[in-house]
C-alpha cells in the first residue's frame, strides 16, 4: 500500500532538528513534521515535546515529486475550542471591544462622494488645480527646511 495524501499512519521519530522532526514511516520512507505542525500550542523547543524513538501518529499533508513527505501530528488530534485562549494565558477579550457579528462580512466599495453633474473636463480641471496647490505647498515646505535662497547669511 503506497502512502497517499490524507493517510494517517504511525511512525517513529528518527531525528529532531530546530525546524522539525524526521519520522520513519512504513515501507522504509521518511517524512518531516515541521515545528508548526507538532501541536496547536506554541512549541519553542521540539526536544521538550518529542524524543528520538518515540512512536507518533501522523497525517500525510503532501508528497512532493522529489519524494519529500510533509507530515502533521497536530492534525491527527481534535482542534482546541476557540474560546480556550483565555485558559492558555492569551487573555480575554477587552471589555471595550464589541463582539463581532456572526454573519460573514463582505467587502463593499465606498459610495462615491456627491459630485453633482460634473463633466470629465470639470473633474480634470479640479484635479489639476488641487494638484498644483499641493505641489506649491510641498515646494514651500521643502525650501524652508533647506534654508531656501531667500535667507541671507551674514
Amino acid at each position: 500500500m503506497a502512502l497517499q495524501v490524507g493517510d494517517i499512519v504511525e511512525g517513529k521519530v528518527t531525528g529532531i532538528k530546530p525546524f522539525g522532526a524526521f519520522v520513519s514511516l512504513p515501507e522504509g520512507k521518511t517524512g518531516l513534521v515541521h515545528i508548526s505542525e507538532v501541536s496547536y500550542e506554541f512549541v519553542q523547543d521540539l526536544s521538550a515535546v518529542l524524543e528520538d524513538g518515540q512512536t507518533v501518529t501522523v497525517k500525510v499533508l503532501s508528497i512532493a515529486p522529489d519524494g519529500k513527505i510533509a507530515l502533521s501530528i497536530k492534525r491527527t488530534q481534535p482542534a482546541p475550542e476557540r474560546g480556550s485562549r483565555s485558559q492558555q494565558g492569551g487573555g480575554a477579550r477587552p471589555a471595550h471591544r464589541p463582539k463581532r457579528e456572526e454573519k460573514p462580512r463582505v467587502w463593499q466599495p465606498k459610495p462615491a462622494a456627491p459630485q453633482g453633474e460634473m463633466s470629465f473636463e470639470d473633474m480634470m480641471a479640479r484635479y489639476k488645480s488641487r494638484s498644483e496647490e499641493k505641489i506649491a505647498d510641498l515646494k514651500r515646505v521643502t525650501e524652508n527646511h533647506r534654508g531656501g535662497y531667500s535667507r541671507r547669511r551674514g
